[in-house]
Parts: structure tokens; sequence; C-alpha cells
């Protein structure tokens, strides 16, 4: 496992396990800056590197993350070093990410949606409600204390064309040139200038643009739990004024 540079905190609000470096910024970037100007202690977990890829390397794709993470507000960040493109929901996978639960005891997770193209994403999936459910466990041999979260929202990709059926819409509108900063931060996997439209950018924000459009804001980001989501105060309902 390869730590960030930034302290691990003895415990997070929020944790983020995401297949690749960049899959986190893509899918909920905005929502991490957001949660990072609430208050919140936010960490992304990196199941894998995300290499080999044709214009990338190891030593790029660490100078990207790192500045992508200080993009979104400097979340703490692992990187669980897995296999890229062979991830699959084995024993060492659900041990070596529930141990990270355990450490950090998260109130709240957010993974990937477990329909998707790229068969990595699917099997994150997986390891995200093994390792949880792990993570709980009395009686093993599994490092820290037992943790139960609570909560464990799915993000969507860009490989699979859903029409999604979200169960909340965070606003990002406040943070959303942050997300596009901390995506474009990964050169080497983004489009070049002659690229013809649309590319991955465009379609990173026209998906932005309608789901903010969808709860009457500039920018949104979807999210969906699997079980009914309640709510403690009924203003938050209301539209923005």
């Amino acid at each position: 496992m390869t730590p960030s540079a930034t302290p691990v905190p003895a415990t997070l609000d929020v944790l983020v396990v995401a297949a690749h470096p960049d899959d986190a910024e893509i899918s909920v970037g905005g929502t991490i800056a957001t949660m990072i100007d609430r208050g919140l202690r936010v960490g992304i977990v990196d199941l894998t590197t995300g290499e080999p890829t044709p214009r990338g390397s190891l030593e790029t794709r660490r100078r990207e993350t790192q500045a992508a993470n200080e993009a979104l507000g400097s979340p703490w960040r692992m990187n669980l070093g897995l296999a890229n493109r062979r991830l699959v929901d084995d024993e060492a996978g659900r041990r070596a990410l529930a141990e990270v639960i355990r450490s950090t005891e998260p109130r709240l997770l957010l993974g990937p949606y477990p329909t998707d193209v790229h068969p990595d994403h699917v099997a994150a999936a997986a390891l995200v409600d093994a390792a949880r459910f792990w993570a709980k466990l009395s009686r093993t041999d599994l490092e820290g204390e037992r943790h139960w979260t609570p909560r464990l929202l799915h993000y969507w990709s860009i490989h699979l064309r859903l029409q999604e059926q979200p169960s909340i819409v965070v606003d990002v509108s406040a943070a959303f040139e942050r997300k596009m900063t901390a995506v474009r931060s990964y050169r080497s996997q983004m489009p070049g200038p002659d690229s013809p439209f649309p590319t991955v950018i465009d379609d990173i924000e026209a998906r932005a643009r309608y789901w903010g459009w969808a709860v009457q804001v500039a920018y949104g980001e979807p999210l969906l739990d699997r079980e009914t989501v309640g709510v403690r105060d009924v203003a938050t309902l209301l539209p923005p004024s």
C-alpha cells in the first residue's frame, strides 16, 4: 500500500473507493470538494495504479494524482496497488480494503455503481460491498477494530451510457471548476487539443450540467443508495431561493 503524504486521520467522515486514479475525480470530484469545504474529513482509496495505459506511466500517474488531489482540497489518499485490468473481488483485495475501513472508521462510503462496461469497476463495486461487511467482523485476524459503515452510496462512471436513476443529486456548483481542474490534471488520460467534439471533458461537463438542471442548480452529481434515503430536516428539500 502506498499512502499519500497527508497524515492518516484518526477517523474519516467519508471514504471514497475508486478502481483507478481519476475515477473519483471524474465521478464525484465536485462532491469531494464540496464535502471538504463543509469541514468533513474525506479520504480516497484508489484500488489500482491505473497503469499501463497508452500515454501513462507509474510516475506520471503519481504526479497527476497528487496535482488532482490538491485541486480537490487535499483529502487523505492512498493506493492499494491491486492489479490494474485484472482487478477481482478476492480475499486479498477484501482484506486490504477492509483494513482501511477499520482503520479510518468512515461514516459514509462512496463506491462505484455495480453495473459498468469496465470489469475493474464491476470488481471494485463488489470489493466495496464485501470489504464493508468484512470490516465489521469479529474473531478475525484483520488489523484494526471492527467497524460498520452505516451508509454506502454508489456513483456512476462514464464508460456505460446509462439512464441513471439516482437517489440524490449533490449540488456541486461552487466546486465544479475545482473538479474540472482535478480531472484535467490527468493529462496522460485526457484528450488532446485536436480531439474531435465531444471529448470526455465535454461529456463530463454536459452530465454535470444536466444533473444540475434536474435539481435547479448549475451543476450536480448523482448518487444512488440501494436502501431508502431519509432526511432529518425537511427544509433540505426546498429548492434554492
